[in-house]
């Protein structure tokens, strides 16, 4: 899996690059957190199908 991403970040307003600072495997798949360059602001994706900007 890549390090960084290209997400939507709720704070800067903009399409940010997103930094994985930690991953580890769950019953439900691999859960990786994700720290924007800009601000800082973090997302949880789990296995790639749940994401939590968009809770």
């Amino acid at each position: 899996m890549s390090l960084e991403m290209q997400h939507d970040c709720p704070e800067c307003g903009s399409e940010q690059t997103f930094w994985r600072s930690a991953s580890t495997n769950l019953h439900l798949g691999e859960k990786t957190k994700w720290r924007c360059s800009e601000c800082d602001f973090g997302l949880v994706r789990i296995d790639g199908d749940i994401d939590s900007a968009s809770a």
